[in-house]
């Protein structure tokens, strides 16, 4: 589902762009497969899964083939797109902290490397198309919700044992996918960066 929300929220953009199917695929693949690979890239325990498992492949690219032959629009797609992603969101943010996790690394680099995960493929997309990525700020809170996903994550590591991994696991995904619609629907946002200046001020004369 993560794959496959990615590559959709890709083909929106990639038909704006008015791409060929090629365009479609490349992108599609990038954006669907690319948090998970720099994730396991990072990780170094051998070959990044969506290129051992084709079932992550095949997902992405039969997703971009139905993204490019069917157009869909409307108020109703829109609000769907937004729900599936959310749940995406969550749910790379808590699969890639767990995954840090499971490899024996401190809590700081597991909620890092879940939030690579969940964003990596909206990074790798945006700069193909030679716009800022939209994490960087000026939309609602996206990488912060992952990044929650991933502490839930690794709180719960903490504080319970490998039986409730899974349930912990989908806890933690569900609060990054709440966190995410939260603010879709309420408009929060991260501060701009202000213009703050030292100096010494004129002495009075």
């Amino acid at each position: 589902m993560g794959v496959a929300a990615n590559v959709l929220l890709a083909g929106l953009l990639a038909r704006e762009k008015r791409f060929d199917l090629v365009g479609f695929l490349v992108l599609g693949v990038a954006a669907g497969l690319g948090g998970g690979m720099i994730r396991d890239t990072l990780l170094q325990r051998g070959t990044p899964i969506a290129l051992t498992d084709l079932s992550y492949l095949g997902t992405a690219l039969a997703t971009a083939v139905v993204v490019y032959l069917v157009h869909i629009e409307g108020r109703w797609w829109r609000r769907g797109a937004r729900f599936v992603d959310a749940i995406a969101l969550g749910t790379w943010g808590a699969v890639g902290a767990q995954k840090a996790i499971a490899a024996g690394l401190h809590w700081l680099p597991a909620i890092m490397l879940g939030t690579i995960t969940a964003v990596g493929g909206g990074m790798v997309r945006d700069l193909m198309l030679t716009r800022t990525p939209i994490v960087f700020g000026g939309n609602t809170l996206y990488a912060t919700c992952a990044s929650a996903a991933a502490a839930v994550v690794v709180l719960a590591d903490w504080l319970t044992n490998e039986r409730y991994q899974g349930l912990t696991t989908l806890l933690a995904a569900m609060v990054g996918a709440a966190g995410c619609l939260l603010s879709y629907r309420l408009g929060w946002r991260l501060p701009a960066a202000r213009e703050w200046r030292l100096g010494r001020r004129p002495r009075p004369t």
